[in-house]
């Protein structure tokens, strides 16, 4: 019995004065996807593709280690997009040819009453074959349970990017602002 579940999440974030602009920072995909998840589960597999190595996950008497193989790239106007490319779960290899992962999402900068902010959406999806005995729980219960494990994720996501990626950007813009006054 395939299950598709899904779950979505935006953010909104004001963008504290730098010496450079967010733009600039926004084109460093090695730096965004570090303040997404724990740099230690990150790989970087091919320019701006990295694998991710979530955390193991309970749904009911499974335990699940998704892969999820993702592409981050900024557009010239500073749009952040983020894409999976690619999954799988360790040590469940009778799920993997019957799973898929969708991720997607935008990020961009934006300017109101002269104060810099950044917006973005997420969207993850997942589409799985899930065996007996799961066919005995009733829908709505797997539904909901599912709906909730991806809300989460994207949840756990969105507050590494809230608390790191501003803290990353400002070092980072300190960092250029030093190298600056240093070649001059």
């Amino acid at each position: 019995m395939y299950n598709n579940f899904f779950a979505s999440q935006s953010v909104e974030l004001l963008v504290p004065e730098q010496p450079f602009p967010i733009c600039d920072y926004l084109n460093e995909s090695e730096r965004i996807v570090k303040a997404l998840a724990d740099p230690n589960r990150i790989k970087q597999i091919a320019p701006d593709i990295y694998s991710l190595r979530m955390r193991p996950l309970k749904f009911f008497m499974l335990k699940i280690e998704p892969i999820v193989d993702m592409k981050i790239w900024t557009t010239p106007e500073g749009i952040v997009n983020l894409k999976s490319v690619g999954c799988q779960l360790k040590g469940m290899s009778m799920i993997n040819e019957h799973f898929q992962i969708n991720l997607s999402g935008k990020m961009q900068p934006y300017q109101t009453h002269e104060k810099t902010y950044l917006k973005g959406k997420a969207e993850l999806g997942l589409k799985i074959f899930l065996p007996s005995p799961f066919n005995k729980i009733p829908k709505s219960i797997l539904l909901s349970t599912g709906n909730s494990l991806l809300g989460s994720i994207l949840l756990k996501m969105k507050q590494g990017l809230m608390q790191q990626l501003l803290l990353d950007y400002g070092i980072w813009a300190e960092k250029n602002s030093q190298n600056l006054v240093a070649a001059a």
